[in-house]
Protein backbone atom coordinates (compact mmCIF):
# COMPACT_ATOMS: atom_id res chain seq x y z
CA UNK A 1 0.00 0.00 0.00
CA UNK A 2 1.88 3.29 -0.83
CA UNK A 3 -1.28 5.53 -0.25
CA UNK A 4 0.40 7.86 2.08
CA UNK A 5 -2.15 9.25 4.58
CA UNK A 6 -1.41 12.47 5.90
CA UNK A 7 -3.82 13.82 8.64
CA UNK A 8 -4.40 17.14 9.69
CA UNK A 9 -6.00 17.61 13.50
CA UNK A 10 -7.66 20.96 14.40
CA UNK A 11 -8.27 20.23 18.11
CA UNK A 12 -9.36 22.43 21.20
CA UNK A 13 -11.05 21.21 24.57
CA UNK A 14 -14.41 20.58 22.53
CA UNK A 15 -13.80 19.13 19.46
CA UNK A 16 -11.04 17.22 17.20
CA UNK A 17 -11.84 18.02 13.31
CA UNK A 18 -9.82 15.23 11.74
CA UNK A 19 -8.86 15.84 7.96
CA UNK A 20 -7.22 12.81 6.56
CA UNK A 21 -5.82 13.51 2.74
CA UNK A 22 -4.22 10.33 0.79
CA UNK A 23 -3.58 10.33 -2.66
CA UNK A 24 -6.84 10.53 -4.06
CA UNK A 25 -9.08 11.24 -1.13
CA UNK A 26 -9.89 13.22 1.17
CA UNK A 27 -11.99 12.43 4.97
CA UNK A 28 -13.37 14.60 7.43
CA UNK A 29 -14.24 13.29 11.03
CA UNK A 30 -15.38 15.52 13.99
CA UNK A 31 -14.79 14.03 17.35
CA UNK A 32 -16.27 15.78 20.20
CA UNK A 33 -14.69 15.33 23.52
CA UNK A 34 -16.99 14.83 26.67
CA UNK A 35 -14.98 16.98 28.85
CA UNK A 36 -16.92 19.54 31.47
CA UNK A 37 -16.78 23.16 31.64
CA UNK A 38 -16.10 24.56 34.56
CA UNK A 39 -16.37 27.65 35.62
CA UNK A 40 -16.39 28.76 38.87
CA UNK A 41 -18.09 31.92 39.88
CA UNK A 42 -15.24 32.64 42.79
CA UNK A 43 -15.67 32.16 46.69
CA UNK A 44 -19.23 33.37 48.66
CA UNK A 45 -19.29 35.79 50.67
CA UNK A 46 -20.05 34.55 54.45
CA UNK A 47 -22.75 36.55 55.96
CA UNK A 48 -21.01 38.43 58.22
CA UNK A 49 -18.88 41.37 57.09
CA UNK A 50 -15.94 40.42 56.97
CA UNK A 51 -16.01 36.90 57.14
CA UNK A 52 -14.25 33.75 55.65
CA UNK A 53 -14.66 32.76 52.07
CA UNK A 54 -15.34 29.49 50.24
CA UNK A 55 -12.87 28.41 48.53
CA UNK A 56 -13.99 27.11 44.97
CA UNK A 57 -12.82 23.24 45.35
CA UNK A 58 -11.03 22.94 41.65
CA UNK A 59 -8.44 20.22 42.31
CA UNK A 60 -11.42 17.91 42.24
CA UNK A 61 -12.50 19.48 38.83
CA UNK A 62 -8.81 19.68 37.11
CA UNK A 63 -8.44 16.10 37.83
CA UNK A 64 -11.80 15.09 36.74
CA UNK A 65 -10.78 17.41 33.63
CA UNK A 66 -7.28 15.56 32.97
CA UNK A 67 -9.07 12.25 32.99
CA UNK A 68 -11.80 13.21 30.49
CA UNK A 69 -9.34 14.92 28.63
CA UNK A 70 -7.24 11.55 28.53
CA UNK A 71 -10.68 10.07 27.15
CA UNK A 72 -10.86 12.45 24.35
CA UNK A 73 -6.81 12.17 23.54
CA UNK A 74 -7.90 8.13 23.47
CA UNK A 75 -10.83 8.52 21.23
CA UNK A 76 -8.63 10.55 18.51
CA UNK A 77 -6.00 7.66 17.96
CA UNK A 78 -8.08 5.12 16.07
CA UNK A 79 -8.87 8.11 13.61
CA UNK A 80 -5.24 8.82 13.29
CA UNK A 81 -3.15 5.68 13.79
CA UNK A 82 -2.88 4.80 10.05
CA UNK A 83 -1.28 8.53 9.16
CA UNK A 84 2.10 8.33 8.00
CA UNK A 85 2.43 11.98 8.69
CA UNK A 86 0.36 14.03 11.68
CA UNK A 87 -0.09 17.80 11.69
CA UNK A 88 -1.59 19.45 15.03
CA UNK A 89 -3.25 22.67 15.15
CA UNK A 90 -5.29 24.66 17.44
CA UNK A 91 -5.61 27.46 20.22
CA UNK A 92 -4.66 27.60 23.05
CA UNK A 93 -2.88 24.68 24.44
CA UNK A 94 -4.52 21.42 23.64
CA UNK A 95 -2.38 20.88 21.30
CA UNK A 96 0.62 20.84 22.73
CA UNK A 97 -1.24 18.72 25.72
CA UNK A 98 -2.40 16.05 22.39
CA UNK A 99 1.50 16.12 21.61
CA UNK A 100 2.41 15.25 24.69
CA UNK A 101 -0.11 12.28 25.40
CA UNK A 102 0.77 10.70 22.00
CA UNK A 103 4.49 10.87 23.68
CA UNK A 104 4.25 9.41 26.64
CA UNK A 105 0.92 6.85 25.29
CA UNK A 106 1.78 6.32 21.59
CA UNK A 107 5.37 7.11 20.50
CA UNK A 108 5.11 5.32 17.20
CA UNK A 109 2.62 8.24 16.51
CA UNK A 110 4.17 10.86 18.22
CA UNK A 111 6.81 10.26 15.81
CA UNK A 112 4.88 11.03 13.13
CA UNK A 113 3.87 14.62 14.64
CA UNK A 114 5.33 17.08 12.22
CA UNK A 115 4.22 20.21 13.69
CA UNK A 116 2.17 21.65 16.20
CA UNK A 117 0.67 24.95 15.21
CA UNK A 118 -1.52 27.70 16.83
CA UNK A 119 -4.18 28.11 15.00
CA UNK A 120 -7.90 30.10 15.82
CA UNK A 121 -11.32 28.65 14.98
CA UNK A 122 -12.21 28.04 11.73
CA UNK A 123 -14.78 27.07 9.28
CA UNK A 124 -14.16 23.48 8.43
CA UNK A 125 -13.14 24.49 4.76
CA UNK A 126 -10.63 26.34 6.63
CA UNK A 127 -9.34 23.37 8.16
CA UNK A 128 -8.98 21.32 5.16
CA UNK A 129 -6.91 24.07 3.60
CA UNK A 130 -4.79 24.57 6.41
CA UNK A 131 -4.00 20.55 6.24
CA UNK A 132 -3.62 20.10 2.23
CA UNK A 133 -1.27 23.67 2.58
CA UNK A 134 0.91 22.65 5.39
CA UNK A 135 1.48 19.14 3.68
CA UNK A 136 2.00 20.33 0.37
CA UNK A 137 4.35 22.91 1.43
CA UNK A 138 6.64 20.31 2.86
Amino acid sequence: MNDMKQVGIWIDKEKAYIVTLSKDSEAFETVNSEVEFFHPKGGSRSKTRWGPQEVVQDSKYLEREKHQMQRYFNNIVPYIEKAEEIAIFGPADTGQKFNKFLESKNQALAKKVKNVQKADSMTHNQIKALARDFFASK
